[in-house]
């Protein structure tokens, strides 16, 4: 007797497969359910990032998502720190637990379905590179995420915590703090800056800017710079499957 081919999972057919895609931030947590195209077939969803955001708290926010989510059958998550084989290396903006948890195992225990962790910002940049020549993407939001693509292979980098001038970093010069302390001019002047500096240090082809801040850029951008959407960092997370 023929086996039937409705058989769902990671090892079914590509098109059949749906990935439930998170986006973890320090201010939200954002998920839908893609399609094996990448398209969505279910609405966006957000809830607060729960503070303190202990892992217990994130993931039983995550798990609130899952219920109130379409079906799917497998996971892809984007966590705003390094994350190496699916463990956390520094998570600067949630919470020092957060330190040496294999939370693509968490999820797999909670969620009882295949699951996969990568940078936020690097999961992002799958959904708007071109895949040719030196890319970055930066995401400016509570810090300033970034990751570097060359012909479509990411190198995570955690550039907002590098040194920028001034014995400050990247992130002391466009985070969220100092966007509401100095204000939105003199904020588009630094980040001028910080965007001259990154061309300098990488000599990339393109930069793509996101993140939560990215709409309040009024500054005139070079001809290889521009804005992505904010969904890209759900969108790509389909990648970490084909990776």
């Amino acid at each position: 007797m023929k086996k039937s081919a409705r058989k769902r999972g990671p090892h079914a057919s590509a098109k059949s497969v749906r990935t439930l895609a998170i986006d973890v931030g320090g201010t939200g947590i954002k998920s839908v359910v893609l399609d094996g195209n990448g398209k969505a077939v279910s609405e966006f969803l957000r809830l607060e990032t729960p503070h303190p955001a202990t892992p217990k708290a994130i993931l039983s926010t995550i798990a609130d998502l899952a219920k109130r989510s379409a079906k799917f059958d497998r996971v892809a998550l984007g966590f705003p720190g390094v994350v190496r084989n699916g463990e956390i290396v520094t998570a600067p903006h949630l919470h020092d637990k957060w330190i040496r948890v294999h939370l693509d195992k968490q999820l797999r225990k909670l969620l009882r379905k295949p699951a996969r962790v990568a940078n936020d910002a690097a999961v992002q940049g799958f959904a708007a590179i071109s895949g040719e020549g030196i890319e970055m993407v930066i995401t400016l939001g509570t810090s300033m995420g970034s990751a570097l693509y060359v012909d479509g292979h990411v190198i995570p980098n955690e550039m907002g915590h590098h040194p920028f001038r001034n014995s400050k970093t990247y992130e002391d010069e466009v985070g969220n703090a100092v966007l509401e302390n100095i204000g939105k001019k003199r904020w588009n002047k630094k980040l001028s800056a910080v965007i001259e500096m990154l061309e300098k240090t990488f000599n990339y082809d393109r930069l793509y800017i996101g993140g939560g801040n990215a709409k309040k850029i009024t500054l005139k951008l070079p001809p290889n710079v521009r804005l992505i959407d904010n969904k890209d960092g759900l969108y790509g997370a389909i990648e970490l499957w084909k990776k």
